[in-house]
């Protein structure tokens, strides 16, 4: 395997070296936009050699018109299946299945001798954009849009690559989905800090009690519920637990906290994990007075009513954020927020098809 080459920069060679030309050559002028987009480390520009282990490689997404794309393209891919080279700087160009479980087509770059199964996904816009999301940007992006995606699918057709937008679509596209509307991402922000209020006490409650493993996995979710709500103060949409740390050290506050969240997660006793954690609400909050989104509001710690447990009442900053917000619609909605805020499962984030948005009663 040659030395790694980030996998976008590798999907963008391979559209201008080996994909761009058949097409030009097959179909000239035909009317197209290529980019690497959606599913994938090299999308949020985290992949290493490791990401090779499987969809990873010299692929991208090949769009056309709508009425292009159902007479030209089973030729066009039937075209590339035979025409690519079957390896491409030193890349298989063929991705076979990796057997690892029938239900699913997940597949690795792999040599072969006849025609190359490859990724070069061809497609319209709007039907891609519905097919990840569960709606086409170009139509407009409602409020029920916005609060049932989660922020990983927003991050993959946000991030990502851009090759050559020849039908104008995408850079439209990405553009109304780069953030949230600012009354959305009040809203949003009001909610993440609601969640943190509900828990912030039993740090120390467990603890008190003895229960030193519960203190401790409290204190990890109030940890990630920091780490998200920094990323989402920051305007950035934060990606699925593996890269969530990733992100989230990539940031100014990020940075300052690491350290902090760290000795929090390592501490042998409550004590000591509230202490640090004291000083990252303290951070955040304060982040929150920066960014004068609301009136300031006192970002120190004090005791949780008459128990010995230091907190911020981080409910503070949804009253805060709320105050703020002018939209009946939203200012109706109850404080669970995005979809991913109350929901943590991978199928249910990921199945657009069958998730569950809010009512037109509600949005």
């Amino acid at each position: 395997m040659p030395s790694f080459l980030p996998g976008l920069e590798l999907s963008r060679r391979f559209y201008t070296e080996a994909v761009r030309p058949l097409l030009h050559e097959a179909l000239p002028g035909l009317p197209h936009s290529a980019a690497r987009l959606g599913s994938g480390s090299e999308v949020l520009g985290y992949d290493t050699a490791r990401s090779a282990d499987h969809e990873w490689g010299p692929r991208l997404q090949l769009f056309l018109r709508p009425e292009d794309a159902e007479p030209h393209g089973p030729r066009l891919t039937d075209l590339l299946s035979h025409r690519l080279p079957k390896t491409f700087l030193g890349h298989p160009t063929h991705f076979a299945r990796t057997g690892d479980d029938p239900g699913t087509d997940i597949r690795v770059m792999a040599g072969t001798d006849g025609p190359v199964h490859h990724r070069v996904d061809i497609t319209d816009s709007a039907t891609w954009f519905t097919d990840r999301l569960g709606f086409d940007p170009a139509q407009g992006v409602t409020t029920a849009d916005w609060l049932a995606t989660s922020t990983q699918r927003l991050a993959e057709v946000t991030t990502g690559a851009v090759f050559h937008d020849g039908l104008g679509r995408l850079a439209p596209a990405r553009t109304a989905l780069r953030w949230y509307p600012h009354e959305i991402w009040l809203y949003v922000l009001a909610c993440q800090w609601k969640r943190i209020s509900q828990e912030e006490a039993f740090v120390g409650r467990c603890g008190e009690v003895g229960d030193e493993l519960g203190s401790a996995i409290v204190a990890a979710r109030l940890i990630r519920d920091l780490m998200r709500l920094s990323l989402l103060m920051d305007r950035r949409y934060p990606p699925y637990s593996k890269w969530l740390g990733t992100a989230f050290t990539a940031t100014p506050l990020g940075a300052a906290l690491t350290p902090t969240l760290t000795a929090a997660l390592a501490a042998p006793d409550w004590h000591t994990r509230e202490h640090h954690l004291e000083h990252a609400y303290e951070t955040v909050a304060t982040h929150h007075n920066d960014l004068a989104l609301t009136a300031p509001v006192d970002p120190t710690t004090r005791p949780y009513h008459s128990r010995p447990f230091q907190v911020l009442h981080a409910e503070r900053f949804t009253t805060a954020l709320r105050a703020r917000i002018t939209d009946p619609a939203l200012r109706s909605l109850p404080d669970t927020g995005a979809i991913d805020q109350w929901v943590d499962s991978t199928d249910a984030l990921s199945d657009v098809q069958n998730r569950k948005k809010p009512g037109p009663e509600t949005i």
